[in-house]
């Protein structure tokens, strides 16, 4: 036995079969301990296989194709359904009514689940065939509409690698700029289709330009100030909203109680066209929203800056280093994304409220769904704008003609957006998870690579060997006059802690203790 400050050396009969590594003591001395190595590396390497295995699996979502991604969109549609139904029956079976409305064996319950989705979608449409341009049909087309810009203004911004939150409050400022515009232009222009020509457009610039400075206020102090933009969109949130509440309760006022500005006339806003006109939906809005949607794809797949966007959003650092003004466009596609909300609160009043009030729907945070649905593709938000926007106006029949709660639609609704978006959730996990290569492990030393399963018997750690050379050549404590094929030699190996002494200072008659040395 040597004692903690010496290393095991070579025997007095000179075998290297026995030698041991640097202070490793178990893989010689102790069997069983290096069986219980080999356990504790097999079951590591078993759950490195697994995680391996989740990342193959989120890289597969990620290189799906459109079709695929189509096919799992539409199964968890179906998912979402079936579970929602679930839900709607259990529900029904808690409450209490006069007569069940659908039954199970012997179970009944107060709700029909079959009934309430056949109102739901069937809500949102109406009559579709007898009349394309009944009032649901254009009840969904309006809810569809603005949600097209606000899921666009997300896209465009999650693009970049931002993350605009603050989507709602822009949308804000761009109807209250609309509004106060066209109000004060009313007087200065002709009425009719000449005042229609000059004031919608005029109107719809003035929100994009209000909603995309204010979208380039947390732009500019994420670039110049590092300031998260998280926080900064969602706090300009609240500043958008009350500070348009005191603007118009304070000075801009119509006669009464609402808080609200004057009412637009008829010529200044989008017209109805196929439509009804007391349908609140054009289909010139809606051709706008089409129309960006185009130009904002050319824009991220085929330009220069789109190209800059893209890059910036997805690697940095590269971009940077390949001459990207980094800052400039930081900014730049928050003030796009900001410019895109204010177009849609600008469309909010010119074709929904025909004014400015306070208490505007959700529609910026419901935009970040619907970015979330498409996939942050601005092609995409078509169809996720339409499904958001199919759910909410059926949600209003489904309230009024099935009984059922409006928190139990809610839940619905909720259901039906989860399942959906979970599989481009992945998808967009798996954009960012690297799959290694385990199929072979390089050593860092330049030499072999090392298999896990070799044992280390026998094998001397070059840690514990000093890296001192005689004048000829050999290692310091390497005899080669001794040195021979069946190993023998006087090669000291010795522990992190101890040096190697002088070669002659430590013979002795074949005790075992030949190779020790003093530190």
């Amino acid at each position: 036995m040597s004692d903690g400050r010496s290393g095991t050396g070579i025997n007095g009969e000179g075998q290297s079969g026995d030698a041991g590594t640097n202070g490793d003591r178990s893989s010689v001395d102790e069997p069983n301990g290096g069986e219980s190595s080999g356990d504790g590396g097999g079951r590591g390497g078993e759950g490195e296989g697994g995680i391996d295995r989740i990342r193959g699996t989120l890289r597969r979502f990620a290189e799906s194709s459109p079709a695929e991604r189509l096919l799992i969109s539409l199964a968890a549609l179906v998912l979402s359904i079936l579970v929602g139904a679930v839900l709607v029956f259990v529900s029904g079976a808690a409450a209490t009514c006069p007569e069940p409305a659908y039954g199970v064996f012997v179970v009944t319950s107060c709700y029909d689940p079959v009934a309430v989705y056949v109102q739901l979608f069937a809500g949102a449409y109406g009559n579709l065939f007898a009349d394309p341009f009944n009032f649901s049909v254009a009840l969904t087309l309006q809810e569809t509409t603005v949600l097209v810009f606000t899921g666009l203004s997300v896209a465009v911004a999650f693009r970049a690698g931002m993350f605009n939150i603050g989507s709602q409050g822009q949308l804000v400022v761009g109807a209250l700029a609309s509004a106060l515009v066209a109000a004060a232009l009313v007087s200065l222009v002709p009425a009719g289709i000449v005042g229609s020509v000059l004031l919608v457009p005029t109107s719809v610039v003035v929100g994009a330009l209000a909603g995309g400075f204010y979208g380039a206020i947390p732009g500019a102090l994420k670039a110049y100030a590092d300031a998260n933009e998280v926080i900064t969109t969602i706090m300009l949130n609240f500043v958008a909203t009350l500070t348009a509440f005191v603007l118009v309760s304070e000075l801009f006022q119509a006669p009464g109680q609402a808080v609200q500005t004057a009412e637009l006339p008829e010529y200044a806003l989008f017209q109805p066209l196929l439509f009804d006109a007391g349908s609140d939906f054009s289909l010139l809005a809606l051709g706008t929203g089409l129309v960006l949607v185009g130009a904002i794809y050319y824009l991220l797949e085929y330009t220069t800056a789109g190209y800059d966007f893209v890059t910036s959003g997805l690697q940095p650092d590269a971009a940077e280093y390949g001459g990207v003004d980094a800052e400039r466009t930081i900014v730049t596609s928050m003030a796009l994304s900001g410019a895109l909300a204010g177009i849609g609160g600008a469309v909010w009043v010119l074709m929904i409220s025909t004014r400015w009030q306070s208490g505007i729907p959700a529609y910026g945070f419901d935009g970040i769904t619907v970015s979330i649905l498409a996939g942050n593709n601005p092609l995409g938000v078509i169809p996720a704008a339409l499904l958001f926007g199919t759910l909410k106006s059926g949600a209003i029949a489904v309230q009024f003609s099935a009984g059922v709660p409006k928190q139990l639609i809610g839940v619905l609704r909720g259901l039906i957006v989860l399942f959906v978006a979970m599989p481009e959730f992945f998808r967009l996990l798996g954009r960012r998870v690297r799959v290694p290569d385990r199929s072979a492990s390089t050593a860092t030393d330049g030499g072999k690579p090392i298999d896990s399963g070799t044992s280390n018997a026998g094998t001397t750690n070059t840690d514990a060997v000093s890296a001192e050379t005689t004048d000829d050549g050999r290692p310091v404590g390497v005899d080669s006059a001794d040195d021979d094929s069946s190993g023998r030699g006087d090669v000291t190996v010795v522990s992190d802690d101890v040096g190697i002494g002088d070669r002659d200072e430590g013979e002795s008659e074949g005790d075992g203790d030949r190779g020790r040395g003093e530190s």
